[in-house]
C-alpha cells in the first residue's frame, strides 16, 4: 500500500511562487508515473504535470513555463510553481499510477490560493 501526502500549500499574492510537495511512502516499483492535478471549486479535477519514471515530464498548456514538476526519487515530488494567477487556486492533489500494477494512488491534497 503506498501512501502519498502533500504539504506547502498556503496563501500567495498574483505573481508570487509557492511550492508544493508530495511524499510518498510505502513499495513503489516498475514503471510509474506521478503527477500533480488539481481542482477549482465547481470545476472537474484536472492535470497539471506529470513526471515518469524515466524523467520525462509532461504539462498542462495552462501552466507550461510557469510550473515545473520534479522529484527526488520515487519518494519525493515537488511542483513548483512561478508566476501565478488568480485563476491557479485550487485544491492540488499529488498522484501516483504504477502501470504495471495497475494501481492508482492520491493524496489527500493541499490547498493553494491565489488573491491579493
Amino acid at each position: 500500500q503506498v501512501q502519498l501526502v502533500e504539504s506547502g500549500g498556503g496563501l500567495v499574492q498574483p505573481g508570487g511562487s509557492l511550492r508544493v510537495s508530495c511524499a510518498a511512502s510505502g513499495s513503489i516499483f516498475g514503471i510509474y508515473i506521478m503527477g500533480w492535478y488539481r481542482q477549482a471549486p465547481g470545476k472537474q479535477r484536472e492535470l497539471v504535470a506529470v513526471i515518469t519514471s524515466g524523467g520525462s515530464t509532461n504539462y498542462a498548456d495552462s501552466v507550461k513555463g510557469r510550473f515545473t514538476i520534479s522529484r527526488d526519487n520515487a519518494k519525493k515530488m515537488y511542483l513548483q510553481m512561478n508566476s501565478l494567477k488568480p485563476e491557479d487556486t485550487a485544491v492540488y492533489y499529488c498522484n501516483l499510477k504504477m502501470v504495471g500494477a495497475g494501481t492508482d494512488y492520491w493524496g489527500q491534497g493541499t490547498q493553494v490560493t491565489v488573491s491579493s
